[in-house]
């Protein structure tokens, strides 16, 4: 398993446009069989701060997810939305250890 955090902070006029953009998105995403879950999340405090928790079934997975026509959509309708870049740290799982999913 390969899990990718996706910080992401969007122009507060944007935050309505972005989340309706990327909903699109991580609907067609869980459904990529190399994505074992994708989450979209908003932080409390502060409503222009995005998550995306990324779950991959190989390391090759995030490649074959770029190539969709859902994320190349997503990735070019965001772009101007962004109040900065979005930044990605990618972990590996420890546990559960090798449970089936």
């Amino acid at each position: 398993m390969l899990i990718v955090h996706v910080s992401i902070h969007v122009h507060p006029e944007a935050v309505d446009a972005f989340i309706a953009a990327t909903l699109v998105n991580v609907r067609q995403s869980a459904l990529e069989p190399g994505v074992a879950r994708f989450d979209f999340l908003q932080q409390q405090d502060d409503p222009t701060r995005f998550q995306l928790l990324e779950v991959y079934r190989s390391a090759d997975a995030p490649a074959r997810h770029k190539e969709t026509a859902h994320y190349q959509h997503w990735r070019d309708t965001v772009a101007g939305m962004m109040a900065e870049p979005r930044t990605s740290v990618k972990f590996d799982n420890l546990f559960p250890e090798d449970e089936g999913w």
